[in-house]
């Protein structure tokens, strides 16, 4: 098995990639689906997000309002950090365990925004990550998930530096380029990973 962390910043084009990656064979371990499938109705993540942030944060059907929980700790790093320590560790152990299922010669891709952020390449065979301008990303975040500038911009300045982000990459994949240039590039990096999961058995 090979253990690949797939990240980029917020508007990089990540999950765009790791479709790409999936179409190719890649089994994907999505931490943003986990993360929400954690703090669902009724899990004890929920209770600890409601007991650390209030009622507040609830909308009226009792899910967790993620827009109004957003707005409160992308505003202030301490709750930030309250919330990653409830988050991440439920996050981490439901990860291992989709891993665990994976086949022997499987490619497996962690999808991972904060994988810089919380120093994690280590854990991964290959940190591939998803480059783009900071131009490219605002217009993104803005154009087409409807974010306010100032939305876009506290949400990018709350991520790692896109030197930090690149700094811990053994592949970059460029997303400042058309789809077809993207799609070519993620079935050349596709071939490398098989080859490299080959090689390590």
């Amino acid at each position: 098995m090979l253990k690949v962390g797939l990240t980029g910043g917020i508007g990089a084009g990540k999950s765009e990639v790791s479709r790409l990656l999936v179409e190719q064979g890649a089994v994907l371990i999505d931490a943003d689906r986990i993360a929400r499938e954690v703090v669902a109705p009724g899990t004890p993540g929920l209770a600890a997000v409601v007991e650390a942030f209030g009622t507040d944060v609830l909308a009226a059907d009792g899910s967790l309002d993620r827009p109004r929980l957003g707005s409160i700790v992308f505003a202030d790093s301490d709750k930030l950090a309250v919330l990653n320590g409830i988050v991440h560790p439920l996050v981490g152990a439901r990860s291992r365990e989709l891993e665990s299922a994976a086949a022997e010669g499987a490619v497996v891709v962690h999808d991972v925004p904060l994988l810089a952020e919380n120093g994690l390449a280590p854990l991964y065979d290959v940190v591939v990550v998803v480059d783009a301008s900071p131009e490219t990303q605002l217009d993104r975040l803005v154009r087409l998930r409807g974010m306010t500038e100032q939305d876009a911009r506290a949400r990018m300045a709350a991520q790692a530096t896109r030197d930090k982000r690149l700094e811990i990459a053994d592949i970059v994949i460029d997303n400042d380029v058309p789809l077809e240039e993207l799609q070519a590039r993620v079935r050349e990096v596709w071939a490398d990973l098989v080859g490299r999961a080959r090689a390590s058995r």
